[in-house]
């Protein structure tokens, strides 16, 4: 019987590691988004517009119905405490590539009354083998609990 050639072991790993890191990365698209709509949220419910502007895309600070929007969700909601993201409904969910779509947010500050749900536009660029970056465009205002994002 033959033993296997090391070369052969030595590119069967290879491949094997490459393959792992692939994705690795690809699922932590995910978790990336998330944390995003975290920050944004958080600063919503901090009630502070710079901070929200800071979290997300430089194109909304140069749209002036996106700062206007910004200044209004953050205006509107000043919900001290922790932000808990209750379900995320993306329509780049686990794209492998660069996608732009709407991803229904529900989410609370913990103790603070009812959820709010809020419609993200999300811009995913890169791949898993060059790495992502994940970008929030746009946040709406709070819509119905029982509503869907356009």
């Amino acid at each position: 019987m033959r033993r296997p050639r090391p070369l052969v072991l030595v590119l069967v790993l290879v491949a094997f590691v490459a393959v792992s890191v692939g994705l690795a990365r690809f699922l932590t698209a995910e978790s990336r988004e998330r944390d995003a709509l975290v920050d944004v949220l958080t600063a919503q419910a901090a009630g502070d517009p710079g901070a929200m502007l800071d979290a997300m895309d430089p194109s909304c600070r140069r749209a002036p119905a996106c700062v206007a929007q910004v200044r209004r969700n953050a205006r509107g909601q000043r919900l001290p405490g922790e932000v808990k993201i209750i379900n995320v409904q993306s329509q780049t969910a686990y794209a492998l590539g660069a996608a732009t779509g709407t991803t229904r947010v529900v989410w609370a500050v913990v103790d603070r009354g009812l959820p709010t749900v809020q419609c993200v536009e999300i811009r995913r660029k890169g791949s898993a083998l060059a790495g992502r970056s994940i970008s929030v465009l746009r946040v709406s205002a709070p819509i119905d609990r029982e509503s869907s994002c356009p």
